[in-house]
């Protein structure tokens, strides 16, 4: 499964190889209840066409509009919806919502390839465009990094799609491999036992030959990578945890009831764990909302995992506005 972006940017080039003229609108700034966060796009061609959301309502039919009448920036702009009541209530953005896009026309079909090589090499960068300009500049970045403004320059980044790794292909595995698809997660699959493969139904995963612990080295997991062990077999799981948390990965889970999981702690101990890498570990596996199916315990697996998510990001953009913000001090006060 490609990650909504590099759906969006793989549209784009194409339309631009075609020959058709491409803007590419992406969220900045969001206030109160607005339905996208920043850094969501889209790729809009100029007869209407479109790949993405920024709102998922009636601003894509308002920048369809623009386009086909050729109304969109030349070059690059800022547009802002939602002011008003009035206007909230005609682009059908909730009550005290709004929402500012950054619209980009781009020139030429390799102006794309470099965020579709970070995409596709599992490599974060930071595309910066000077507003007004056509002005472009690549460069590294932190993981957690959002869409923003900076000064006269709008700052993007491209990186690594969200993955999700299960260790065991049973019911509850395929349950959350269904789900963590439709949360857009590149779900991998690894289970060695091939009577258990043999029953596996779930298309679009991306099976992990070997034993569950090579696998998680092979992967190299990282800041975009989850891992859950599901087998409740410790000869396949605890050996792939092993290494999971010493991993980068954001998110390491293992399914067992409190005892089960305080004997898993001991084991781990005996393989030089120390307790912060042990620490690591969510287990019972997911958020504790009495799940007792496999189709609610992969609810609340899956929701654990963002949540995890969601609070790192959030201190990602605490850092992030405070390093804008000491900059920011720093250049007045030189000035």
């Amino acid at each position: 499964m490609h990650a909504p972006e590099q759906e969006v940017l793989e549209h784009a080039l194409a339309w631009l190889r075609a020959g058709h003229r491409v803007h590419l609108c992406t969220v900045v700034r969001t206030w109160g209840s607005s339905p996208r966060l920043p850094g969501a796009m889209l790729a809009l061609r100029d007869d209407g066409q479109l790949l993405g959301s920024v709102s998922g309502g009636c601003i894509e039919d308002e920048l369809i509009d623009r386009a086909r009448q050729g109304s969109l920036p030349a070059v690059n702009g800022l547009l802002e919806y939602g002011v008003s009541r009035d206007e909230a209530q005609r682009y059908g953005i909730p009550c005290g919502g709004r929402l500012q896009i950054f619209v980009e026309q781009l020139q030429e079909a390799e102006q794309v390839l470099p965020m579709l090589e970070s995409l596709q090499q599992r490599r974060l960068i930071r595309r910066s465009v000077r507003l007004g300009t056509n002005e472009v500049v690549f460069g590294e970045a932190m993981p957690g990094a959002v869409a923003c403004l900076e000064d006269d320059w709008f700052h993007h980044y491209f990186g690594p799609q969200w993955r999700l790794l299960i260790i065991g292909a049973n019911q509850l595995g395929a349950m959350l491999a269904s789900m963590a698809q439709a949360l857009e997660f590149n779900v991998l699959l690894c289970d060695p036992r091939e009577e258990i493969r043999a029953q596996w139904q779930v298309t679009g995963v991306q099976w992990c030959e070997g034993m569950p612990d090579d696998v998680v080295l092979e992967i190299t997991p990282d800041a975009y990578t989850a891992i859950v062990a599901v087998t409740h077999d410790p000869k396949l799981d605890d050996m792939a945890l092993l290494e999971a948390l010493r991993s980068e990965a954001f998110y390491i889970g293992a399914l067992g009831s409190r005892l089960n999981q305080e004997k898993r702690r001991e084991r781990m101990r005996m393989f030089d764990l120390n307790d912060e890498e042990i620490g690591r570990l969510h287990g019972p596996v997911g958020l504790p909302i009495g799940s007792r199916t496999p189709a609610e315990i992969a609810v609340a697996i899956l929701a654990e995992i963002i949540q995890i998510r969601s609070q790192q990001r959030a201190a990602a953009l605490t850092s992030q506005s405070l390093a804008h913000a000491l900059s920011n001090n720093t250049h007045a006060c030189a000035s």
